[in-house]
C-alpha cells in the first residue's frame, strides 16, 4: 500500500528546488523549502512568485491559485524544520559527498515512515540510498529544468527501493501533472545518458574548430529542429553540472566516448559556468548574449 504524501520538503532553493516547490504547492501540497542561506530562500521565493505571475498572465493559473500556492510554502534554514514531512526531495549540487552528508543529517530527524528522494541527474540511487537509514524508502525523482514547464519526471529505483515507495512517488508525480519515465539505476539514467554526450560532442566540435558557437547552435536548431542549440543549452544547464554528469558517465561506464571535452573543463576551471555566472559559451552581461568563441 502506497504511503500518503501530504507535506513535502525540498532541500535547496536554487533553480531546481524552487521549481519543485512551485509545482508541488500549486498541486495542493504543503511545502517546506529549505536552504542554508536566508538570501537564497528569499531569492527562491521571488523566482516562484515571478514564475507564478507569468502563468497567471498566460491564463495557465488564476490569481487565486497563485495566492494559495504561495501561502502553502514555508521557509526553513534548518533541516530540523523538515521533521514532519512525508517526502523530502534533495536538490543540492551534483556532488555525491555533499548529497551523502545531507542525507546522513536529514535521516536523523525524519520520522521513520518518511520517503527520501534525490533529484540527482546522474548519481547512483543505490549508492546514495546506502548513506541513509532507509534504503527501502529512498528513490530518485529527477525533474527536468525548468520544472514548471517540463512535462517529464524520471523515477529511478535503487536496488532496495520497495514497491510502496515507488507507488507513492509515482502517485505524487501524477498529482503534479507530470509524466513518468521509469529508468534503471545506471549512470545519468535516460535523458542525460543521451543528452549530455550530444552536448559534449558539440563542445568537441567547437574545440576542434569545426564550427564556431553561433554556427554549431544554428546548425542544430535549423538542421535538427532543436528548440535550443547545444551550447546555449549547456549554458542554461550550467557547465559545472554538464561536467559532473560527463564525469559520472566516464567513470561509471569506463568508456572513452564519455570523456569530458578539455574545453568544457577549461570553462569550468575559469568559473565560466553559463547563465548563472553571466559567462559560458555566451557572454550574458550585455543587452544581448554574445558568443565567447
Amino acid at each position: 500500500m502506497a504511503a500518503v504524501i501530504k507535506k513535502v520538503g525540498v532541500i535547496g532553493a536554487g533553480q531546481m528546488g524552487n521549481g519543485i516547490a512551485h509545482v508541488a504547492a500549486l498541486a495542493g501540497f504543503d511545502v517546506v523549502l529549505n536552504d542554508v542561506s536566508a538570501d537564497r530562500l528569499k531569492s527562491g521565493m521571488a523566482t516562484i512568485n515571478g514564475n507564478l505571475a507569468r502563468q497567471v498572465s498566460k491564463k495557465g493559473v488564476t490569481e487565486d491559485d497563485k495566492t494559495k500556492a504561495m501561502a502553502r510554502i514555508s521557509l526553513a534554514e534548518k533541516l530540523d524544520d523538515l521533521a514532519d514531512c512525508d517526502l523530502v526531495i534533495e536538490t543540492a549540487v551534483e556532488k555525491e559527498e555533499v548529497k551523502r552528508k545531507i542525507f546522513h543529517e536529514l535521516c536523523a530527524i525524519l520520522k521513520p515512515e518518511a520517503i527520501v528522494a534525490s533529484d540527482t541527474s546522474s548519481i547512483s540511487i543505490t549508492r546514495l540510498a546506502a548513506a541513509t537509514d532507509r534504503p527501502e524508502r529512498f528513490i530518485g525523482i529527477h525533474f527536468m529544468n525548468p520544472v514548471p514547464l517540463m512535462e517529464l519526471v524520471e523515477l529511478i529505483r535503487g536496488i532496495a527501493t520497495d514497491d510502496s515507495t515507488f507507488e507513492a512517488s509515482k502517485e505524487f508525480v501524477a498529482k503534479l501533472g507530470k509524466q513518468v519515465a521509469v529508468s534503471e539505476d545506471f549512470p545519468a539514467f535516460i535523458v542525460n545518458r543521451i543528452l549530455l554526450p550530444m552536448i559534449n560532442e558539440a563542445i568537441y566540435t567547437l574545440y576542434e574548430g569545426v564550427g564556431n558557437v553561433e554556427a554549431i547552435d544554428a546548425a542544430m536548431k535549423l538542421g535538427a529542429h532543436h528548440p535550443m542549440g547545444p551550447l546555449e543549452l549547456a549554458d542554461f544547464i550550467g557547465l559545472d553540472t554538464c561536467l559532473s554528469i560527463m564525469q559520472v558517465l566516464h567513470e561509471g561506464l569506463a568508456d572513452s566516448k564519455y570523456r569530458p571535452c578539455p574545453l568544457l573543463v577549461k570553462y569550468v576551471e575559469a568559473g565560466w559556468l553559463g547563465r548563472k555566472t553571466q559567462r559560458g559559451f555566451y557572454d550574458y552581461r550585455g543587452a544581448k548574449p554574445v558568443p565567447t568563441r
